[in-house]
């Protein structure tokens, strides 16, 4: 056991969850006699790279406690890669940390992120300074590799359940005859399309691990749509053709991002047209866009409750001094549903990708089946119960005062 201070800080998209993970990280820390001071990071690593850190103990500790039922990214977040090459990254990130005497580094975010606590990890132990640096999952898409399932998923996929289930409701008010398409969040997984199998509305879904073919798509609609005259449609956005290529690319200055990812969006357009083209010209499009990733007001209790726990875990496996490593969920049975937290190496989770198994989707590549319902539905049970105020959720109002920097 070593003692020193720590950093806790996000990084990538925000979630419903992500603030949970935070909270449960800085009570427990501060409840460690090992660590002294505990500090956040203004806008993940890029605040490290800043020198732009504030103390948790300058906030109210009832105040630290809405953090647990407040969505977004409190702390700060970013979406920065550190230079593979260039050691120049590194020396700004451990001169902060040997200044700030900082011993334990806590990481919240995705797939990105946790290349991020792999680059640390390994170049402390190349300099041989002696820190432990444990990642905090974090993600709707449930991509990351090494855990069941991601805290933010489970949030993410009740609140995309249930638009799907008020949506049907809103289409049947009326005899006429309707085209719903909605548009999810998933680059690469289907995880948050499958999630809207949860609710018996949707009638078909498309994932980026099953090659789209309009002819088919065409078929699956019509077949539907001659049945009922309406139409139920998640697609995600990341959806792709037999060659790989997606089905529709939205982009950005330079088409990616930070990281080198394609910017999606705009595949539910592409369907609305072909719909109005070829089959009924009334065609509603939803794209639920960034309501799904951060809508407190119908999480999940089961996800908030694991997100906590897997922050408060890192600091104990921390302390215990494990570093190197994210904290994974291992799902021990479903019926009870049980899940405890275990360490996998980052090595084998940083720049990999979980994807929904084959076997997990109808082999007309338009629905999934039973065994990922039941995988999914524990993930949803529970609802959070949010302190309000005037009739609104009262969310955590942090100071984050920075420390004053000096030479």
């Amino acid at each position: 056991m070593i003692s020193g201070n720590c950093i806790i800080a996000q990084s990538g998209g925000p979630t419903t969850a992500i603030n949970s993970s935070a909270c449960g990280a800085i009570f427990e820390a501060l409840n460690q006699k090992s660590i002294e001071k505990v500090f956040g990071a203004r806008n993940g690593i890029q605040g490290i790279l800043n020198e732009e850190l504030f103390d948790f103990a300058e906030e109210e500790a009832e105040e630290l406690k809405y953090l647990k039922t407040t969505p977004s990214s409190a702390l700060g977040s970013c979406r920065y890669r550190l230079k593979q090459d260039d050691s120049s990254d590194y020396e700004k990130i451990f001169k902060v940390f040997t200044k700030y005497n900082i011993r334990y580094f806590f990481y919240i975010g995705g797939n990105d992120s946790m290349d991020t606590v792999k680059k640390i990890h390994d170049y402390a132990q190349k300099i041989n300074y002696e820190i432990r640096v444990i990642g905090i999952p974090k993600t709707i898409d449930n991509d990351l590799v090494g855990t069941d399932h991601c805290p933010g998923f489970g949030s993410a996929a009740k609140y995309i359940a249930t638009s799907i289930l008020e949506m049907s409701h809103d289409a049947h008010s009326y005899k006429s005859n309707i085209v719903t398409i909605v548009e999810v969040m998933g680059r690469n997984a289907g995880w948050l399309a499958a999630a809207s199998a949860l609710t018996k509305a949707t009638d078909l879904i498309y994932l980026p691990e099953a090659a789209f073919d309009f002819k088919q798509f065409e078929k699956d609609v019509r077949r539907i749509y001659e049945e009922k005259g309406k139409v139920m449609i998640v697609v995600s956005e990341g959806i792709k053709d037999k060659d790989g290529r997606y089905v529709s690319t939205l982009e950005s200055v330079d088409g990616h991002d930070n990281f080198g990812h394609a910017q999606l969006g705009g595949v539910g357009s592409v369907l609305e047209q072909y719909v109005k083209e070829h089959i009924e010209k009334r065609v509603k499009k939803i794209e639920l866009n960034i309501l799904q990733r951060c809508a407190m007001h119908y999480g999940s209790k089961t996800d908030i409750e694991e997100a906590y726990m897997v922050g408060k875990q890192a600091v104990i496996y921390g302390v215990q001094g494990k570093s190197g490593y994210m904290v994974g969920l291992k799902r021990i049975s479903n019926d009870p549903y049980i899940c405890e937290t275990e360490l996998v190496d980052i090595h084998e989770v940083a720049n990999f990708e979980k994807k929904l198994p084959s076997h997990w989707i109808n082999k007309e590549g338009n629905f999934v089946t039973k065994e990922c319902i039941e995988y999914l539905a524990p993930l949803i049970m529970g609802e959070v119960v949010i302190p309000t105020e005037n009739g609104l959720p009262r969310y955590a109002r942090l100071k984050k005062k920075l420390i004053a920097q000096s030479e």
